[in-house]
């Protein structure tokens, strides 16, 4: 079986995973989820998702297998950076698999984030490029490669599209530093340097 054909069948079977999940989420479910994203998750990250503080991330059209995958991960403490200690192990430690559900369908729903912000169209030229082409001399692949062309996601690699700053610029540096694990990033995270990681930043905010 070659490339081509492995990623049309995996995304097939992410496409009816999450058909699933959504079909099993019971009104109450839907209603307890909406009630906890707005009474406890709106303070950091906005009642529809949209953060106003750069440290915490936009959730709004995220995957909701990708969001559910870090919500597991904050409560099992296998998420280690900065910020999932601070914040996230707590909130997320008394979600039940089915909450952790309907919060990821409740935010993957939402409107995505749109951020307004001018930007530095130097800085964000070269992320651009970065983002498209990858870099050949570090052996960075194009980021769209997993993140989508439009920075939307794909399977359960992240949305990027409209994300502040500030968190894209702290999740590189956790990964960097192995604070936040994972074997696909660290590397292409550790061969970019700040100015790279800044372009990057600037660009993935304006798409």
């Amino acid at each position: 079986m070659n490339i081509r054909r492995l990623i049309t069948a995996a995304i097939t079977l992410a496409m009816t995973a999450a058909l699933a999940q959504s079909a099993e989420l019971t009104p109450e479910i839907r209603s307890t989820a909406e009630r906890i994203a707005v009474s406890t998750c709106g303070t950091c990250h906005g009642t529809q998702g949209t953060s106003i503080v750069p440290k915490f991330p936009n959730l709004a059209a995220q995957s909701a297998n990708y969001l559910a995958a870090q919500l597991k991960a904050f409560r099992s403490r296998s998420r280690g950076d900065p910020d999932a200690l601070a914040f996230m192990w707590g909130m997320a430690a008394a979600l039940d698999d089915a909450q952790i559900d309907g919060l990821a369908q409740y935010y993957s729903s939402a409107k995505p984030a749109r951020s307004g912000a001018s930007g530095d169209r130097t800085l964000q030229a070269r992320g651009k490029e970065i983002y498209e082409l990858g870099v050949d001399t570090l052996h960075v692949p194009p980021c769209r490669s997993c993140h989508g062309s439009k920075g939307e996601g794909m399977l359960d690699f992240p949305r990027l599209a409209g994300q502040h700053p500030q968190y894209f610029l702290n999740q590189m540096r956790s990964f960097q530093s192995n604070l936040r694990s994972t074997d696909i990033m660290r590397p292409y995270a550790s061969a970019l340097n700040r100015s790279d990681l800044e372009a990057l930043a600037e660009y993935v905010q304006s798409m």
